[in-house]
């Protein structure tokens, strides 16, 4: 083999080690650099172990561990419908997304990513969890839904900024796929919904508890009834070879979600998710141990601390961790491992936008314990390249970091919102109803 080619990459090292060079140029140069060498000797077109030495040198990550990375600029934007995007820049020209939202307070997490970015700016974001560290140990009041929220959109960020300087996605970076595509599902209340998008690909869904009226502490038999037979229909029509959750959305009292879920269990749901308020996890146990139904909860659960509670009570079998709430990817990955030595799957809860979805499909891609992925956007309208669901799963990310990018053209008439959560009260009495 003619080593000239190599001799004259090694010999410009030099003008590429510069650190007046930034690592954008030097990037591009190395690349330009080794396709002119080949073309120099006259070999633009190589065969077998010739080949294979280009294509490696080709492929040489975009940013080298030793090229100097900096954070420049962190900024959020509202996007409809009720979301919080981030976008973390580089001196790199790379940028990293994620979603530090907690819904209904997109201002309030705004303000504490705005806080957190003195410390971010002028670092090399790729030592993430060193990262994760000290925005969650430096902050002295540490945790809760705002915060913890705020670190888990900067924390997927940096995730996505790792792996497109190291060229490859994130989930190899959480030591490969342990699967070649993620199961996903849809939500539906109707017959006529849950057919529809099983024609679009979906084969698992999660509806809520029918009610005609806020549920109250204790229901009466026609109220459990009227319940049971609404799932038993949807059971019916899609058949028995359909997975379909229900969310309790933590609305109903221990009282009646344990006749509840007496009256579901001849249907075989997939699970139920959040039985009653995810505070008491006490409380969750005791349903748990009541039922032979599977019982999901962690929406409104922060870090590995909380997870743990859950975990050592026994309080659910499936752990549902938000990667924009729980801690991002660096927490969820520890709370997929504290899960797996307690025999509990991993079902990411999203019911946010594309990004969230990206980095929920990085992560369930690389544990052993997973279950389902929830979504309610690929992405169309907000990603160039939006997910696409066949037989019920969504194929791997091929991309670096976390495989989207943003349309902003097409996202133009979708930036800004005012949402907020629903105010609901009963009509009988006019007293609060959870939402």
């Amino acid at each position: 083999m003619d080593l000239r080619p190599l001799f004259l990459v090694y010999d410009c090292r030099s003008w590429l080690d510069n650190p007046m060079v930034t690592p954008f140029e030097r990037a591009s140069s190395r690349r330009d650099l080794i396709h002119s060498a080949f073309a120099t000797v006259g070999l633009a077109s190589l065969t077998g172990e010739e080949g294979d030495a280009r294509t490696m040198l080709e492929r040489n990550a975009p940013i080298a561990a030793k090229d100097n990375l900096k954070i420049t600029k962190v900024e959020t934007f509202l996007v409809k419908p009720r979301w919080l995007f981030l976008k973390i820049h580089t001196n790199a020209g790379i940028t990293g997304l994620g979603e530090p939202i907690t819904e209904g307070r997109a201002l309030t997490c705004a303000e504490a990513v705005k806080e957190i970015e003195p410390y971010l700016l002028g670092k090399d974001p790729r030592p993430v969890a060193k990262h994760w560290q000290a925005i969650y140990r430096h902050a002295f009041y540490r945790g809760g839904p705002i915060l913890t929220s705020a670190l888990s959109g900067i924390d997927q960020a940096l995730w996505d900024i790792k792996g497109k300087a190291l060229g490859v996605p994130v989930y190899e970076l959480l030591g490969g796929p342990t699967r070649d595509r993620v199961r996903v599902y849809a939500h539906a209340s109707k017959t006529e919904q849950m057919k529809q998008l099983q024609a679009q690909g979906f084969s698992a869904f999660k509806t809520g508890v029918a009610k005609r009226k806020p549920a109250h502490y204790i229901d009466n038999p026609a109220e459990i009834q009227y319940a049971a037979e609404a799932f038993a229909e949807l059971r019916k029509a899609m058949g028995n070879d359909v997975d379909i959750a229900i969310d309790f959305h933590g609305a109903i009292s221990p009282a009646t979600a344990k006749l509840l879920i007496r009256a579901y269990e001849p249907y075989q749901p997939m699970f139920i998710e959040e039985p009653v308020q995810a505070q008491n996890h006490d409380v969750m146990a005791e349903i748990a141990r009541g039922t032979v139904l599977p019982i999901a909860t962690g929406e409104r659960v922060f870090t590995k601390w909380g997870f743990l509670d859950v975990l050592q009570k026994k309080a659910a079998v499936i752990l549902q961790p938000d990667l924009c709430h729980a801690g991002g990817i660096t927490e969820v990955r520890l709370i997929a491992g504290m899960a797996e030595a307690y025999y509990a799957d991993i079902a990411p809860h999203n019911p946010l936008g594309p990004i969230s979805l990206a980095a929920g499909v990085q992560l369930s891609a690389s544990i052993p314990n997973f279950l389902c992925q929830e979504q309610v956007s690929l992405g169309e309208g907000y990603l160039k390249t939006p997910f696409k669901v066949r037989d019920g799963y969504l194929e791997l990310p091929k991309g670096p970091g976390l495989g989207i990018e943003l349309d902003e053209n097409a996202m133009v008439d979708k930036i800004g919102h005012d949402w907020r959560n629903p105010e609901s009260y009963d009509a009988d009495d006019d007293s609060v109803v959870d939402w």
